[in-house]
């Protein structure tokens, strides 16, 4: 089922960008310290993390412990925030990027499955000119790919159709 929702979005594009570089097993096994360290995902909590708590989180072996990771992840969250001020509606704008609707695509193998599109360009420049850091395209194209922005599952493989609905 596709996401919509502001603060699983935000938890979306958090994960994927703490799993740049990494295996994605590796962030799975820590989502619910995720969860925990990052105030369950709530940006107006995160914007406002102090120094101190950023210190606190370089030393919180349940997450990666990338200082510009952490970082990225609170300006993230003031960034949000500040669309949100702007009148700006995050998961419509994150949706924008593909129509409103999922993409369904129809690859025929594990090859042909991009690591970048150009929706996730778009969005990457128009994440990056808000404030938002670690959002480049592979990144992006991540996020479309785990909130169901885009199926691109291989034809063969069983979540194909099942993600079509």
């Amino acid at each position: 089922m596709p996401e919509r929702g502001e603060r699983r979005l935000f938890e979306m594009l958090t994960l994927e960008g703490a799993q740049a570089g990494l295996n994605w097993l590796t962030i799975l096994k820590k989502r619910d310290s995720y969860r925990e360290a990052f105030a369950g995902f709530d940006p107006e909590v995160v914007a406002r993390f102090t120094m101190k708590e950023r210190d606190r989180l370089l030393q919180n072996p349940g997450i990666v412990r990338n200082r510009l990771k952490v970082l990225a992840t609170i300006t993230n969250a003031k960034a949000l925030l500040a669309m949100r001020d702007a009148g700006e509606d995050f998961s419509e704008f994150v949706w924008s990027f593909v129509g409103g609707q999922p993409i369904q695509y129809r690859r025929r193998g594990q090859g042909s499955v991009p690591s970048e599109t150009r929706q996730s360009k778009e969005m990457s420049m128009a994440l990056s000119k808000r404030g938002f850091r670690f959002v480049g395209p592979t990144i992006c194209y991540a996020f479309m790919q785990a909130t169901g922005m885009v199926n691109d599952h291989v034809v063969s493989c069983f979540r194909h159709a099942e993600c079509q609905g």
